[in-house]
């Protein structure tokens, strides 16, 4: 009986193919059909009042974020990523000599990096427009400073309104002073409330303690304006915490459906 030759292989020759196991070709065009079904989607979402924004309506924040607007956003990459993971799973090449594992380890990545580049895309367009909502933004900012220093004019001018004619102007102009310095410090001396009250007293022939009253009355009111502004900071600023937490979340449901439908595509595409 012969003894095998210790030099001949026995396992057969290698048959690992010199071509990259990445097809971009499916991969850019399933990129595509997502990145495509996700522009069609966003707006219809918006047009169905999922996405409700107002900047116009009285003590409301800018953003208000809804339970809907959650659900949309997963809708959208479940359906975006599932055909582009799908179209980049059944449009790529059929690898031959290649062990049923690998094949699903193919599959799946081609649709995660479907999924990836038209995420990359659809952030790299939401950038460009972000870039002109901040321009914007800068300009409505040094509207709004205006509008402040305005409030503050119009709470000063309430402090020396009288049926005559007299000119006011220099005590407005130092009591908004006042009324800023409070509203940056949170409090207003007591010193700055007594002179406000005497100047009060002196323009309108009201009594001293009628001009107090009427002092603290103003203060009230810029306490008040001030609170609301600040409850609407916060109502935005949870508003969009809540946003990035549920984009985040349909974000990972899109790249797991973009994968399973990429395997799925790839086994039909195997079986014809």
């Amino acid at each position: 009986m012969a003894l095998p030759d210790p030099i001949t292989p026995t396992d057969g020759p290698n048959l690992e193919s010199s071509k990259s196991g990445i097809h971009w070709a499916s991969i850019l065009g399933g990129a595509a059909a997502a990145a495509s079904i996700s522009a069609i989607l966003l707006p219809l979402g918006s047009a169905l009042g999922f996405a409700s924004t107002s900047a116009y309506t009285p003590g409301s924040s800018l953003i208000t974020f809804t339970a809907g607007m959650a659900i949309w956003l997963v809708i959208m990459q479940w359906a975006s990523s599932g055909v582009g993971g799908y179209i980049a799973g059944r449009l790529r090449v059929k690898w031959a000599d290649t062990h049923s594992d690998e094949v699903f380890f193919r599959d799946t990545a081609h649709g995660f990096l479907a999924w990836a580049v038209a995420t990359l895309f659809t952030f790299a367009l939401a950038a460009c427009v972000a870039m002109g909502a901040v321009n914007a933004g800068v300009q409505a900012g040094a509207t709004v400073a205006a509008a402040s220093s305005d409030d503050l004019g119009y709470y000063a001018d309430t402090l020396y309104r009288t049926s005559t004619a007299t000119t006011t102007t220099d005590v407005t102009a130092e009591t908004t002073r006042i009324l800023a310095n409070g509203a940056k410090t949170g409090v207003i001396p007591p010193s700055d409330r007594a002179y406000l009250a005497s100047q009060v007293a002196a323009r309108t022939g009201l009594s001293q303690t009628a001009a107090e009253a009427r002092v603290n009355t103003t203060l009230a009111q810029v306490d008040a304006a001030k609170a609301k502004a600040l409850d609407a900071a916060e109502a935005t600023r949870k508003a969009m915490a809540a946003f990035h937490m549920a984009l985040c979340i349909s974000l990972l449901v899109g790249a797991f459906i973009a994968s399973v439908s990429a395997a799925l595509g790839g086994r039909l595409r195997d079986n014809y």
